[in-house]
């Protein structure tokens, strides 16, 4: 159903290319109106300085943008993104040392960030009634009687049906609503420090027989003696298209390398030398990137008793995340896809619609939220509104690391686990009720028991100082 003659969406990343598809079929037009100037191809842009680091597209972005742009996926994939299966095709170190490999529920698209987003825009170009206007620099919203009637830009006023703000965690949407009369929005917040650091690689032609592995991901250490900063690092090997390699290294309140020198010599002090062993054998094509604009932030419109009207949210703008937990694109996507639920269901874009988007957005954005806090309220360095008393911080920090190892370990051995573990970290579950899933924690407290007992029956902790097993060990993985 048409509900108004024009849609504008605010930002040309992936979270306003995915709201463009959401509108597109009930708008006679929808406006996408970006800053920066769009490459045809898969290029950096100044706009999303963070597509230099990895991105992991989880399940739930996956079948979001897939909804949105049936084909998507099989695009991305023809375009050079590897569908991989983690637990097979990644060296994964954590604990004592490497894991088993083996096979598990849980399979990813492997990409470059700036290779989604040429997939998005031409998925977007493809739609007759989308118009992506490149260069436009808005500079207000037009509001009348509650509702959000246009867009100011520095040379025009486009008068809008609907406005979707996917400006990102910058966006200045909030603030021109207070000046329109609107309150000042509770902002949640919780900065962890977090810094991570990206140079890309291009592969060698033939690599060593011993890499069977596509990925590298190794864990910061729960050992508390000595050890040099850089165990304390989450390190990733990350493949994506073109034969090529994205190494990152990342930490919680601790100084990043932003030399080549640095960034290699940090490398080599890892909890193993295969990364710098790696990076060693590829060719760097890159400069050091580094960012820390990392901090969680969620700005409540939800909570405001009369929201503006033919007004919505999505990505960024209204709820960012900690990138570590890879949860920015999936989020977005899948609020995107619940806007077009909604606009699907409505007959008009009134008072009633704004909250009823805004209650459901909120139950959506719940479960990533609740896994960032999960970790991220742990750090003694974390600043923000969610800072807890240092007890409970404290109490987080000791069980936290544990608790996600012994999971990990337990999900080794038991599919169940491992569906539900795989559920969580693509935004599928909440921990909550993962943790309170009778069957889950039956099997929980069986694998505390085997391995108390010494009787796990899938190997782990190899030496992080060899090479990572190459054995499949599914035969031994139980129900």
């Amino acid at each position: 159903m048409r509900l108004g003659r024009t849609a504008v969406v605010l930002g040309g990343s992936a979270a306003g290319l995915c709201a463009a598809g959401a509108l597109a079929a009930h708008f006679d037009e929808v406006v996408v109106l970006e800053r920066d100037e769009l490459p045809a191809e898969a290029e950096h842009r100044r706009g999303v300085p963070q597509s230099k680091h990895p991105h992991f597209l989880l399940n739930s972005g996956r079948r979001a943008i897939g909804a949105l742009f049936p084909g998507f996926e099989d695009v991305l994939i023809d375009a050079g993104g590897l569908h991989l299966m983690p637990s097979m095709d990644a060296a994964y170190l954590d604990g004592e040392g490497w894991s088993a490999r083996k096979r598990a529920s849980m399979t990813m698209i492997y990409s470059s960030r700036i290779l989604i987003e040429r997939v998005l825009r031409d998925q977007v170009r493809a739609l007759d009634n989308v118009v992506v206007r490149e260069g436009i620099s808005v500079t207000g919203l037009s509001c009348r009687d509650g509702e959000v009637v246009g867009v100011r830009t520095a040379d025009e006023e486009i008068a809008a049906d609907f406005v979707v703000d996917a400006m990102g965690r910058g966006s200045s949407v909030g603030t021109w609503l207070m000046a329109a009369g609107w309150p000042e929005p509770e902002v949640r917040t919780l900065d962890a420090k977090v810094t991570y650091t990206s140079r890309w690689y291009e592969l060698p032609d033939e690599p060593p027989d011993s890499w069977w592995w596509r990925h590298i991901v190794v864990m910061p250490t729960l050992d508390k003696g000595e050890h040099p900063p850089e165990h304390e690092f989450l390190v990733n090997f990350f493949p994506i298209e073109g034969n090529r390699v994205i190494a990152c290294m990342g930490s919680w309140g601790l100084e990043m390398p932003r030399t080549t020198d640095a960034f290699v010599g940090s490398a080599r002090r890892v909890r193993t030398p295969l990364f710098a062993e790696a990076m060693e054998r590829c060719t760097p094509t890159s400069e050091v990137h580094l960012t820390r604009s990392t901090g969680n932030k969620w700005r409540r419109y939800d909570r405001w008793r009369t929201p503006p009207r033919r007004l919505a949210f999505v990505g960024d703008s209204i709820c960012a995340f900690n990138p570590f937990y890879a949860q920015g694109i999936s989020s977005a996507a899948s609020s995107a896809l619940l806007l077009r639920g909604h606009l699907e269901n409505a007959t008009r874009v009134d008072d009633d619609f704004s909250k009823k988007f805004l209650a459901a957005q909120r139950k959506l954005l719940k479960v990533p939220w609740g896994l960032a806090m999960a970790r991220d309220q742990g750090y003694e360095c974390a600043e923000g509104t969610e800072k807890l008393p240092e007890w409970r911080r404290r109490l987080i920090a000791a069980v936290s690391g544990p608790a996600f190892t012994f999971i990990v370990g337990a999900a080794r051995e038991d599919a169940v686990i491992d569906e539900h573990f795989a559920k969580v970290f693509n935004l599928d579950e909440s921990l909550g009720d993962m943790m309170t899933n009778p069957r889950v924690i039956v099997g929980l407290l069986r694998h505390r028991v085997r391995t108390a007992l010494g009787r796990q029956r899938v190997p782990f902790g190899f030496d992080p100082h060899a090479e990572p097993p190459a054995t499949d060990y599914s035969n031994l993985a139980t129900r």
